[in-house]
């Protein structure tokens, strides 16, 4: 490292006189280190790209001559390691033009300030985005935020699937398309419209409907994440996990239960997979007393209940874990499922089992 540096939204501040938080207020984020004799806050001054690491050394070692420079080199790698220090000498990444770093300038620093993982440059996480290949699988409300949210990250590929044409009911929720828009294929209508939001990505798109697993593994076989934003035939996120276990492929499914949005991310052979949470849950509802349902339920119109706002939310929550599936930051729970309620705006989860199941029909 050629000038280290606190990253800007790490900036440590001083609690008192012996402790110092670095990393913010953001839980998940920030640290807090002890410092009885002032040495650590003067370390952090210290580090604000100006100096290389020797330079720093001999500066402190003026202002605490008692502090041996092994231990402050053991204190920069420290904070190195802990991922709150970046290079202010590094190179210009080759691999992305002047008019992509102005584009992306303001995804780096959101990456920075949720990503604790060394990274080999500032940039790193764009570069990964910029090389990755994602297809998103149904283009209506969820599926059109997440791509649009993909396309303007810089994802490096996005392939749409999706066999229907934009009906008046779509307009309400599917934020890609217009009035003008009517009797289109969706896919065509999507590809378009994301194309003109950003030319340094590849768009592409299938008119095609989804009949099993066998077409799932074909579209998995092409890319590095399937993004289902997809709710029917009802079997199709298990045919998505399927298809993704066979051939080793991480996937994000999107949706929402009325006021209840969620998604949930699997990375094959790292843990449970959403068929081991479906045994989990079947087990778990055969062990609760009997249910009995309104005569009127049977007779209920089954209305979409669903806006741009639940929608969207849901589809920003889908694209957020894609981007973490690729870059890892931040570095999420995987094999699991997420859920938000808008109604509270408190009522958060992750669930799933904790390991395998033994009598999972995919993986076990």
């Amino acid at each position: 490292m050629r000038r280290p540096m606190i990253k800007p939204e790490h900036l440590p501040v001083r609690h008192g006189g012996n402790r110092v938080r670095i990393g913010g207020v953001v839980r998940g984020i920030a640290a807090d280190i002890a410092d009885p004799d002032g040495w650590v806050w003067a370390l952090l001054e210290l580090l604000d790209g100006s100096r290389t690491t020797g330079q720093v050394v001999a500066d402190l070692a003026r202002l605490h001559p008692t502090r041996a420079g092994t231990d402050v080199r053991a204190a920069i790698d420290d904070l190195i390691r802990a991922g709150y220090v970046e290079d202010a000498g590094e190179p210009a990444p080759g691999r992305l033009t002047a008019a992509e770093r102005e584009r992306y300038g303001r995804s780096k620093a959101l990456f920075r300030w949720m990503d604790r993982a060394p990274r080999r440059t500032s940039w790193d996480t764009q570069l990964l985005l910029s090389g990755a290949r994602v297809v998103v699988i149904g283009i209506g409300g969820v599926g059109c935020t997440a791509a649009q949210a993909l396309v303007r990250s810089g994802v490096g590929h996005v392939h749409c699937v999706e066999p229907d044409v934009v009906e008046l009911s779509n307009l309400n929720r599917q934020v890609l398309f217009t009035e003008r828009d009517l009797g289109r294929p969706k896919v065509d209508v999507a590809v378009d419209r994301l194309r003109e939001q950003n030319s340094e990505v590849r768009v592409t798109g299938t008119r095609l409907a989804v009949d099993g697993p066998a077409v799932l593994r074909t579209l998995a076989t092409g890319f590095d994440v399937v993004l289902l934003a997809a709710d029917q035939p009802e079997e199709i996120r298990s045919w998505t996990n399927q298809a993704c276990e066979a051939t080793g492929t991480a996937w994000v499914h999107g949706g929402y239960h009325g006021p209840q949005v969620g998604c949930g991310l699997y990375r094959p052979g790292a843990g449970p997979c959403y068929d081991c949470a479906r045994v989990a849950e079947r087990e778990r509802r055969a062990g609760l007393p009997p249910r009995t349902y309104s005569a009127a339920s049977g007779r209920a119109a089954r209305t979409h209940a669903a806006n741009a706002v639940s929608a969207g939310v849901a589809g920003q929550l889908a694209a957020h874990a894609t981007l973490s599936l690729i870059t890892g930051a931040p570095a999420l729970r995987t094999n699991c499922q997420y859920g938000f309620n808008l109604v509270t705006l408190q009522d958060s989860f992750a669930i799933g089992p904790d390991a395998p199941r033994p009598d999972c029909p995919t993986c076990a």
